[in-house]
C-alpha cells in the first residue's frame, strides 16, 4: 500500500470518482422559507400527524433532522403535499423552539429521558378516589415533573362518589395546587365536564395518570366527537388496562384550548429533574436558597431554608412540602 507524506505533490493524490454523477457534494441545507406551519397531533411508528392550517396531513420526518425527536404538541415546519389527500405524506423539516418539554424517565436509574409532550402549558393529574386506589406517590412525581417543566398543574379527583376527597386534598392545600372533583354521575350529564373545561381554556393542557383512573373517559366527556377506547380495573390486581396506546391531541369544542390525552403510566421515573428549577414553582421559598451551600439538595443541615422559614418567612409546611416532593425522587411509586 503506497504511504503518502504530510505534503504530496497533486499528482499524487489520488481523487475518487462520484459514482452518483458530478454533482459535487455540499453541507449547505435549504432554508425550506416556504414550508408551512404544522401541529402534531400524534405519532404512530414514524408517521406523523399534523394539523396545517384546517387540514390534517401525514409526514415523516426529514432525512436532514437527524436524531431529533418530534413529540405530539411540537409545532413544525412541513414541506411537500400539504392537501391532506388519501395516500399523500409530507415531510417535516423543522421542529420549532419549544416553550415548555414534560419529560420523564422509566424509573430513577434510567439515564434516558423521554419526552411526553411539548409546548404544553397546564398538566392535568388525574387519579380516582378508589378504584383503584390513589396512589400519592406518583401525584408527588407528576408535580415534581411540572414545577420542572415550567407547567402548571391541575389535579383531577375522579370516582368521588366511591370516596371523599378530603384527605387526598388536604394533603395537598399547602401546594396551592388548584382542584377539580369529579363523579361518575356527574361525567355522565355533563357537569363534571363543564368544570374541568372551565380550568382547559386557552391552554394545551397535557393529561397523565396511571390506568383505571378515568383519564380516558373524562377526555371523551371534553371532547364528545373524538371518542377514544376505554379499560376496566383488573379486580385483582387493582390496575388499569392500557387502552391508550400513544399521546394525541385533541381540540376542545369552540377552539378554545387543546387536550393531550397520554398513555397510562405504572411509573414516573425523575432521574433527570434539577431541584434547583423545582424551587421556581415556591416564590415564597426561593429568596431564602441564596445562603444554601452549592449543589444544595433543600433537604440536609447547611441548607439556608430552616433558617428563612424559622425568621418568619415562609409557611414551615411550604418547606415540609417541597421537600416532600423532592424526597419522591429516591421512592418508589408504590411505598
Amino acid at each position: 500500500m503506497r504511504r503518502y507524506g504530510k505534503n504530496p505533490d497533486e499528482d499524487d493524490v489520488r481523487v475518487r470518482p462520484n459514482r452518483k454523477g458530478n454533482r459535487p457534494r455540499t453541507n449547505i441545507r435549504p432554508k425550506h422559507e416556504d414550508a408551512a406551519e404544522g401541529f402534531v397531533l400524534t405519532v404512530d411508528r414514524g408517521r406523523l400527524t399534523c394539523l396545517v392550517e384546517d387540514r390534517i396531513v401525514m409526514a415523516m420526518k426529514a432525512r436532514e433532522l437527524g436524531r431529533k425527536g418530534v413529540v405530539v404538541g411540537d409545532r413544525v415546519a412541513v414541506v411537500g403535499d400539504l392537501s391532506g389527500a388519501k395516500d399523500t405524506l409530507a415531510r417535516i423539516v423543522r421542529v420549532e423552539e419549544r416553550s415548555s418539554v414534560l419529560r420523564r424517565t422509566a424509573d430513577d436509574d434510567d439515564p434516558f429521558e423521554r419526552v411526553v409532550v411539548a409546548n404544553a402549558d397546564q398538566l392535568a393529574i388525574v387519579t380516582a378516589l378508589a378504584d383503584p386506589e390513589p396512589r400519592p406517590r406518583l401525584i408527588d412525581r407528576c408535580l415534581v415533573a411540572a414545577f420542572d417543566a415550567g407547567l402548571e398543574p391541575l389535579l383531577v379527583l375522579t370516582k368521588s362518589d366511591l370516596a371523599s376527597p378530603d384527605k387526598l386534598l388536604e394533603s395537598y392545600g399547602s401546594l396551592g395546587v388548584h382542584h377539580v372533583v369529579t363523579s361518575r354521575e356527574e361525567l355522565a350529564d355533563g357537569g363534571a365536564a363543564d368544570r374541568v373545561r372551565e380550568r382547559l381554556e386557552g391552554r394545551v393542557t397535557a393529561f397523565v395518570g396511571h390506568s383505571g383512573v378515568g383519564k380516558t373517559t373524562l377526555v371523551n366527556a371534553l371532547v364528545p366527537d373524538r371518542q377514544r377506547a376505554t379499560g376496566r380495573v383488573n379486580a385483582v390486581t387493582g390496575r388499569g388496562r392500557h387502552t391508550t396506546t400513544s399521546a394525541l391531541a385533541l381540540p376542545l369544542p369552540g377552539g378554545s384550548g387543546w387536550v393531550i390525552d397520554t398513555p397510562g403510566v405504572r411509573s414516573f421515573g425523575l432521574n433527570h429533574i434539577d431541584p434547583s428549577r423545582v424551587i421556581h414553582a415556591f416564590p415564597d421559598l426561593e429568596p431564602g436558597t441564596e445562603g444554601c451551600p452549592r449543589a444544595c439538595s433543600h433537604d440536609e443541615p447547611d441548607c439556608a431554608l430552616d433558617a428563612w422559614v424559622t425568621d418568619g418567612h415562609a409557611d414551615p409546611q411550604r418547606l415540609y412540602s417541597l421537600r416532600r416532593l423532592l424526597s419522591t425522587r429516591e421512592r418508589r411509586e408504590g411505598d
